[in-house]
């Protein structure tokens, strides 16, 4: 063994490590990072590590960024939600010619105004054999969810149950996490037996199988979030688990992962001490040079301070009043968009705001009349959904409600794209986590966003969540420590492959 003479050779994780302590030795064993997580996870999803680049919306979490995690050992999610179904398509060919053992997932995000968009894309991963989804800010099961998760599932000669199809369900609502964690709701499943889409053998099989095998209990983070601390979501969450499972008795027990706040080797060792059986990163993600964003959102993402960050109308659940947290500093977007919420609720229709708001609203906002504004909103629905036209033909208020998310789905092609008159209204999704990573990378080689590949972010945080518990296991044991003599430092990955090797 080695003889650890400084404490950086903690970074050494896949050795076992000899200390001279006051009172004769102690030993360090190794640490693998493959074990920071659950193995079962592991072997299910064909993966190395237990570290998931979670989906966000509009191909933010870009088929570059799903590559590049799946080649290097880990989980990354395609960002598919509000994207045209051509293009999804698109990407999908890219991303399973990079990745033919299936890496991979797309994102499913729950769309209750749009019922028909949701079954559109289920249809579209079964059609292509997509067979792992991020279910995300759904409130109850949808028929086209329930569909996608029993597509093919069948017993084998053994008896045993395969479903083909997987969902992590991501969550942070325990009513939420109750349907993920329980078999497919039986209304559902009869329709879908009266529909002929499946078969009364596989409905028999439904009630013995869970929505989802994998949980991920998302605590304060950017974009649909409930704002919760993931100190009290997660043990929540896994309490709720452990009841469900003694009632149903399913074959796998669940498994519970962390989201929101992930984004330093201390968060990471935080939930890996927790026993989290994976972790999601999210913000810091679309801050990498993989991300299908613009290099001005990078830049003013790289600047983030955990303060910059409030919440603002969510384009997609406008009229219920759900909210998202999105980047405060450097736009407007957020005042804006609470402003047209506010209207929202005062007012019947787009006649009756008074004269001088709805001038407001044209000259600052919109820049052009809100009746211009109708018309390309109209034929954009008249292609996307049609019903939402009918509706809003009707219904003056969901007239007005289609207006103003207009202005707030923009606001996200507006970042994506970089347009530089339009910076003020960026609508860009980021949690408190992005401001805690840029301490962490300040004056290191990952404070530059130019710099920050998501592989390599992904990989030094769980690396140097290791190197943590490392040092914390020696504490543990009645070593005093200098904290400054603890290096969590970024590294590129070749170094942190170095210190991997046997």
């Amino acid at each position: 063994m080695d003889n650890l003479t400084n404490l950086s050779t903690l970074q050494h994780l896949n050795k076992p490590l000899r200390f001279a302590a006051t009172d004769g030795t102690l030993d360090i064993p190794p640490i693998k990072l493959e074990f920071c997580g659950d193995p079962l996870f592991l072997r299910t999803h064909k993966l190395r590590y237990p570290i998931i680049a979670g989906s966000m919306a509009k191909g933010i979490s870009s088929a570059q960024m799903v590559i590049a995690m799946g080649t290097a050992g880990m989980l990354g999610f395609f960002g598919a939600a509000g994207l045209p179904l051509e293009q999804v398509q698109e990407q999908i060919n890219i991303i399973k010619k990079a990745l033919p053992e299936g890496q991979y997932g797309c994102n499913l995000i729950h769309s209750p105004h749009e019922i028909s968009l949701e079954q559109a894309l289920v249809k579209l991963y079964i059609a292509n054999d997509i067979h792992l989804i991020e279910a995300s800010a759904f409130l109850t099961m949808s028929l086209a969810l329930v569909h996608y998760r029993l597509h093919g599932i069948h017993s084998d000669s053994s008896g045993n149950i395969i479903a083909p199809n997987r969902i992590i369900a991501k969550i942070s609502r325990e009513e939420v996490a109750h349907h993920f964690l329980s078999p497919p709701p039986q209304k559902m499943v009869n329709k879908l037996v009266e529909q002929g889409v499946i078969t009364p053998e596989q409905a028999a099989l439904a009630a013995k199988i869970p929505m989802a095998e994998d949980i991920t209990a998302e605590a304060d983070s950017g974009g649909h979030t409930d704002n919760r601390p993931a100190l009290a979501l997660f043990p929540t969450i896994c309490a709720l688990r452990d009841q469900l499972q003694k009632q149903y008795n399913y074959p796998t027990t669940p498994r519970i992962g962390l989201a929101g706040g992930i984004a330093t080797p201390h968060a990471a060792a935080a939930a890996i001490a927790m026993g989290a059986a994976y972790m999601v990163t999210g913000s810091v993600n679309q801050a990498c040079v993989e991300s299908g964003t613009s290099d001005m959102v990078r830049q003013m993402l790289a600047e983030t301070r955990q303060a910059d960050v409030a919440m603002a109308p969510a384009a997609d659940m406008f009229e219920m009043g759900v909210d998202v947290q999105v980047l405060k500093r450097g736009t407007m977007f957020s005042m804006r968009a609470k402003k047209l919420y506010e209207i929202y609720r005062q007012h019947p229709s787009l006649d009756a705001i008074p004269e001088p708001e709805r001038l407001k609203l044209e000259q600052t906002f919109f820049r052009e009349p809100l009746n211009n504004v109708w018309q390309k909103t109209r034929d954009y629905f008249l292609q996307r959904d049609p019903s939402q036209v009918e509706r809003a033909e009707r219904d003056p208020k969901h007239l007005m409600a289609l207006v103003f998310r207009a202005y707030l789905g923009q606001a996200t092609h507006w970042a994506n794209a970089g347009d530089p008159g339009r910076k003020m209204d960026f609508q860009v999704w980021c949690g408190p986590a992005m401001g805690a990573f840029n301490a962490w990378a300040k004056d290191t080689f990952l404070q530059q966003p130019e710099n920050r590949n998501v592989a390599c972010v992904n990989l030094n945080i769980l690396f140097n969540a290791a190197v943590l518990i490392r040092a914390n296991y020696l504490r543990q044991q009645g070593i005093d420590i200098d904290a400054n003599s603890i290096s969590l430092n970024p590294l590129t990955i070749e170094q942190i492959k170095e210190y991997l090797r046997d």
